[in-house]
């Protein structure tokens, strides 16, 4: 763990410590303490080895003995540190519970240990921005966590499906893990890829088990910041790159060809925050559809989709950073620039009643006229029972090939909606009679006929409208428990229940109109301080409050009358 902005007003190192141990338990262990608070923030004591870098003027440290004010607070540190290693095995804390210390070099070993078993997590300090512990942060990471090659097996997929376990070993079958794929100005595509096992060479040819393909790999090399180094090769433990693979994306398997195996494909987490967009200059779209294409294939987390209901671009993300990234790369590397906006929810339109009604397009004139009355009868369904389309029709009132004409024009206009744009769902339509011209009469002149019957059935039946509901899992502190649940009532929201899962947390879980969390990733965030998670799935539609119908109904009224100005 790296505390960084140690040099900012008001930072306080031991209070982000206290709360570290009170998350995750007494194995978050500090092995460095700042010199200085705030702005005088310029110096780490090591408590590993007992030495300091004070950083007097950039960021190439000097080397020194602990300040002799840093004792009062460094001495007791280390001794929390010791216990902490020895804690973390069982020799060591015989031989510190009867010598009452441990030198230096078990202190090292022990915690190496510890960090393997992952039942001890390192605290270090420093400020990024003025490149404070950034170099001892790199050098720890380097001299004191554990090679991947002595991490344990990793579980693999064979072709038949069974599972088994291939160490890492660079004399074993090649295995490799396609992590980060990117678009490079000068290279063109390049694939990042880590091997787990065997070794990946330059010149050679790897069988892609994912897509079940071939790919013929050329020169291999490693990215430092914008700088590629050419490498001969890229063993078990390490990672590498290569340019212009065509087959290989994101959470790809590279593997030998007589022995396809896959890795556990990666869980990614369900965006948490949509976007409607467009380009802000009109003859872009082109250019917007092959931007956004390639950041899906460098990003899987992010999402796009057309939402043929509402007739959005939109995009999804984790949150507002996420999303505005994404749409900065594609103004940088694609020069497509948009406009965005909060992405509208798909309500959905029914009626509450029942209704007759019927629907007459009769227009005769001088030559071939158009003729075609229906009458219907319209109900109400259940809940999610979708749409029901009956035929009583006697004694051939109505020709049998204009029937399915009549079911046309219902369905059309169940699709546009009838007073505020939205899919019309969950009725019943029967028709119950009609009449026809042996001339005059057509598809079309059927069709228009059933839709006014329905317009007209269902201005007598009452329309409301119904909007999602989804199913809200929320984890916080304790502490905010009644805040968060005090915002979701707020939200209509409704409470099915709270847990405990450790950790001093809570799982609160609820249903809530999806209009209302929309944004809840920032409201959630702002509440917690960024100390809580949370999850949405669809549940189901239900009745909207009218007065916030009425809202929908009147901005789509709105946006319809300005339209047609245009």
């Amino acid at each position: 763990i790296f505390v960084n902005k140690l040099d900012r007003e008001r930072a306080d190192f031991q209070s982000t410590l206290d709360q570290l141990v009170s998350s995750f338990g007494t194995q978050v262990a500090p092995f460095e303490l700042p010199i200085g608070q705030e702005h005088e923030f310029g110096g780490i004591a090591d408590l590993l080895h007992e030495k300091a870098d004070l950083y007097p003027s950039g960021p190439m440290a000097e080397e020194s003995e602990w300040p002799d004010d840093i004792h009062a607070m460094a001495d007791p540190a280390r001794e929390k540190l010791m216990e902490a290693v020895a804690e973390s095995d069982d020799a060591l804390i015989e031989e510190y519970l009867e010598q009452g210390t441990l030198p230096e070099e078990h202190i090292v070993n022990g915690a190496r240990a510890g960090f393997a078993a992952a039942r001890l997590a390192p605290v270090l300090v420093g400020s990024a921005s003025r490149a404070i512990g950034i170099d001892r942060l790199l050098d720890f990471i380097v001299e004191e966590f554990p090679s991947p090659l002595d991490r344990g097996p990793i579980t693999v997929i064979g072709k038949g499906g069974e599972t088994k376990e291939r160490p890492c070993d660079p004399a074993g079958p090649t295995t490799a893990f396609v992590f980060k794929t990117v678009s490079d100005p000068f290279v063109g595509h390049v694939t990042m890829f880590r091997v787990f096992s065997g070794r990946v060479r330059p010149d050679s040819s790897i069988s892609n088990a994912t897509q079940n393909a071939e790919e013929r790999l050329g020169q291999l090399f490693t990215q430092k910041g914008k700088e590629h180094e050419s490498i001969a090769e890229v063993p078990a433990g390490d990672i590498g790159a290569v340019a212009k693979l065509q087959a290989s994306h994101t959470g790809d398997t590279w593997s030998t060809k007589d022995d396809p195996v896959q890795l556990q494909p990666v869980e990614l987490p369900e965006p948490l925050l949509a976007y409607a967009i467009t380009p802000a200059t009109k003859g872009d779209e082109d250019k917007l559809a092959t931007g956004l294409a390639r950041l899906r294939e460098e990003d899987p987390s992010f999402h796009v989709a057309r939402n043929e209901e509402t007739h959005e671009m939109v995009i999804y993300g984790m949150g507002e950073a996420h999303l505005d990234v994404q749409m900065s790369r594609l103004k940088a590397k694609f020069g497509v620039d948009v406009h965005h906006t909060p992405a509208k929810i798909a309500f959905r339109e029914t009626v509450r009643g029942k209704a007759a009604a019927q629907g007459r397009h009769v227009k005769q004139t001088g030559g071939h006229g158009q003729y075609a009355i229906c009458n219907i009868e319209l109900e109400p369904l259940p809940r999610g029972e979708g749409f029901v389309y009956e035929d009583k029709i006697t004694g051939g009132a109505i020709p049998q090939q204009f029937i399915p004409s009549i079911e046309k024009g219902v369905v059309k206009t169940m699709a546009e909606g009838v007073i505020s744009g939205n899919p019309m769902v969950d009725i019943k339509v029967t028709l119950v009679d009609g009449k026809f011209h042996t001339v005059d009469s057509s598809d079309m002149a059927f069709q228009i006929a059933g839709s006014l019957a329905l317009k007209e059935a269902v201005e007598k039946a009452g329309v409301v409208l119904l909007e999602p509901i989804v199913q809200l899992s929320v984890v916080v502190p304790e502490s905010f428990t009644g805040d968060i649940m005090g915002d979701l009532n707020a939200k209509r929201g409704k409470i099915q229940g709270m847990e405990q899962i450790g950790g001093g947390k809570q799982r609160i879980n609820a249903l809530v109109p999806q209009a209302e969390v929309a944004r809840y990733v920032i409201d959630l965030r702002s509440m917690t301080g960024g100390r809580g998670a949370f999850a949405m799935t669809f549940s189901h539609y239900e009745e909207m409050p009218s007065h916030l119908a009425s809202k929908v109904i009147e901005e789509y009224q709105r946006s319809r009358e300005e339209a047609h100005k245009r």
